[in-house]
């Protein structure tokens, strides 16, 4: 029997910026594999704020287990049933991992007074047993709560999380192991593939305003060559490395970090770059304009290799 829990921060100095991004993308990349594209569209639209407030006229109990409810319909655990007590510790909450049906969720006990936060650490316990479920995660604690942020986030639930964190001259809270930013990130990667906008949902500033940090970033992902989406800069430096790479066969193929190239035994160039979807690493003959489509999530691709 293995236990797992959302951490939180309270008064500490809050990270901030992009620190996890690479175990993110791997994250976002195992769970296409884990799940195929018609699984992942069971997911939308993400959890609706109505079926997971709690109102003020709500009993502590009652409203906890309606809330767990809720995040178990969406996500897909409809055999699954959690029970919820609250007691002191050191974590927001944590979940401990059987067969099943059963599940025994611990919040902490601030949150028999901060309400509004509890569908957030559900969300990330529930995630939890999801994946238990799916047999998916990474080794090491770190990397697998890691995971746990992201799939929660790209599945529709992880937006409580990124809403949870608050930040003034007096108090912070940030529940959950990715950064605010990173929580924007997954979120707004959800946001292109279900077309859909978790802006109004905010009732954090600090929350909104990470997340269009992570959106920007993640806009980044589709806007870089070999896709035709790049701009000049982009373009002009493919170009450079391409051209480097066709005279200079035997020196290692040169790459921003984002492409590679890479030669064939045929004397054929290939070059090589993840999916702004999925991150799954694409390989095309270098020959000009060619549309791709990824062999993982499926998003048709428009290239200038």
């Amino acid at each position: 029997m293995a236990k797992d829990g959302v951490g939180s921060r309270d008064g500490g100095p809050v990270v901030h910026g992009f620190p996890h991004l690479d175990t993110v993308r791997a994250a976002i990349t195992a769970l296409h594999r884990r799940l195929s594209p018609e699984a992942l569209g069971r997911y939308a639209p993400s959890v609706l704020p109505a079926d997971v407030a709690f109102a003020d006229a709500d009993d502590l109990h009652l409203g906890t287990q309606r809330i767990a409810r809720a995040l178990v319909r969406h996500l897909k655990l409809p055999d699954a049933r959690m029970i919820v007590g609250f007691r002191e510790m050191e974590y927001a909450a944590s979940v401990e991992l059987t067969a099943g049906p059963e599940y025994f969720i611990e919040l902490n006990n601030r949150f028999r007074t901060h309400r509004r936060d509890i569908g957030a650490a559900l969300a990330h316990e529930v995630t939890h047993v999801l994946l238990h479920r799916l047999g998916l995660s990474f080794p090491g604690t770190g990397d697998n709560e890691i995971l746990t942020d992201t799939v929660t986030t790209y599945l529709g639930a992880g937006w409580l999380l990124l809403d949870a964190f608050r930040e003034d001259a007096v108090s912070r809270q940030k529940l959950g192991y990715l950064t605010p930013e990173e929580f924007g990130y997954v979120l707004a990667k959800r946001a292109l593939v279900f077309d859909e906008d978790p802006s109004p949902w905010f009732t954090s500033p600090q929350g909104y305003t990470a997340y269009t940090r992570g959106r920007d970033r993640a806009r980044r992902d589709a806007n870089r060559p070999p896709l035709t989406a790049a701009g000049w800069t982009g373009r002009h430096r493919y170009a450079r490395d391409r051209r480097y790479a066709r005279e200079h066969p035997s020196a290692g193929a040169p790459g921003s970090g984002a492409y590679a190239f890479e030669h064939g035994p045929d004397g054929g160039m290939r070059v090589s770059f993840p999916c702004p979807t999925c991150h799954q690493r694409i390989r095309l003959p270098v020959r000009g304009r060619v549309r791709a489509r990824c062999g993982l999530c499926r998003t048709i691709l428009e290239c200038e290799t």
